[in-house]
């Protein structure tokens, strides 16, 4: 456990939420907002206990609680932990780009929502990420998700010197191709990165999406 914000009401909509943050990444991606969570230990880790103490105490007064950050779906006991939430009474929303398809697929049945990371069309996630493969495990924890029912957000982090318009609108169609009818993208920005890695991207460059790009979806947003 990297980290805990006790009160969100941003990620997940709609829901007054605690945010459990996961240690550790195995992707790269240059404009991560959370690279202290990237390695696998860090030195003021949280106990899992110190957790539960505090939710304990927060019944009642919070709707649900998101395991972020980091990928949580490369912790082995996170099915454990989230079932350990539930029996606590709440709601759990996962954060997750896909990374583990076969931890996703375990977890599924008890999450209420999901927050599902798209970084680039499948075949340029290597370029974001600076892992290869990682686009086919990312495609495979899609359709595990659109085939679950489980209500979710796909989001895209979009900054154009690293995605193009032309890669965003064939990302679009291929959300569209496989049944995606939550889709938001969302805006780069510069608070929190490394900035010893990306220093090309600090500035926070305005884009616009071409005119109608979401009206094919059920919703649409950008933040």
């Amino acid at each position: 456990m990297g980290g805990l914000a006790r009160l969100s009401t941003c990620d997940w909509p709609g829901e007054l939420a605690a945010t459990v943050f996961c240690q550790g990444c195995g992707w790269d991606c240059v404009y991560c907002h959370n690279p202290h969570l990237r390695p696998a230990q860090c030195e003021e880790q949280l106990s899992w206990k110190e957790i539960l103490t505090f939710l304990e105490n927060r019944k009642g007064l919070l709707d649900g609680v998101i395991f972020s950050g980091g990928e949580p779906t490369l912790q082995s006991a996170l099915l454990g932990a989230i079932q350990s939430v539930r029996d606590l009474g709440f709601r759990v929303g996962l954060h997750t780009a896909g990374a583990v398809p076969e931890r996703f697929s375990a977890v599924l049945p008890w999450v209420d929502w999901v927050g599902f990371d798209v970084k680039a069309p499948f075949y340029a996630y290597s370029r974001i990420t600076g892992i290869e493969q990682s686009g086919a495990r990312a495609h495979q924890s899609l359709r595990l998700l659109l085939a679950s029912g489980v209500p979710y957000e796909v989001r895209t982090t979009v900054h154009p010197d690293l995605l193009t318009g032309e890669e965003l609108l064939a990302q679009r169609d291929l959300l569209l191709s496989l049944g995606v009818t939550h889709y938001t993208v969302q805006r780069f920005r510069a608070a929190g990165v490394d900035t010893n890695r990306c220093f090309p991207l600090l500035e926070e460059p305005q884009f616009n999406l071409p005119s109608g790009f979401g009206e094919d979806f059920y919703r649409f947003v950008l933040r």
